[in-house]
């Protein structure tokens, strides 16, 4: 009797204990382009969302030209010129290397501060960024 007592016991606190980890785990929903978002871990931010921003490169020019964004910002340059470019900044500390037509480049600025890029093959190309 004793033994069937602990048999049951062991088995509510196995059932208790899963019960209690289901509860934990976040949430997943659909995000608006059919993905997964999964809601963020407890002590997550708390901030506003923070949306990536866009540079294109067509006609031998960035545009924008310049850019203002928030901290934790990440920027994606997409190519839409037939020749090859760069996107180069030696204070922000990136280099995307030759980006042929179609190609992509981003960078996450994490700091505050105002940093110009160029194109390394095209001198006259320049751009700005504003991290506030």
């Amino acid at each position: 009797m004793k033994r069937g007592f602990l048999l049951v016991f062991t088995g509510v606190l196995i059932m208790a204990g899963l019960l209690a980890v289901a509860s934990c785990s976040s949430s997943a929903t659909t995000a608006p382009n059919g993905g997964l978002q999964t809601s963020p871990p407890p002590g997550g931010t708390t901030g506003p969302d923070i949306k990536p921003a866009a540079v294109t490169i067509s006609g031998f020019a960035f545009s924008p030209a310049t850019l203002n964004i928030s901290i934790g910002t990440t920027v994606t340059w997409t190519n839409e010129d037939s020749v090859n470019h760069t996107v180069t900044s030696p204070s922000a500390g990136f280099d995307s290397g030759t980006l042929a037509n179609g190609t992509t480049f981003s960078h996450t600025f994490n700091a505050a501060g105002d940093f110009e890029y160029h194109c390394t093959i095209h001198s006259s190309m320049v751009g700005h960024i504003i991290v506030k």
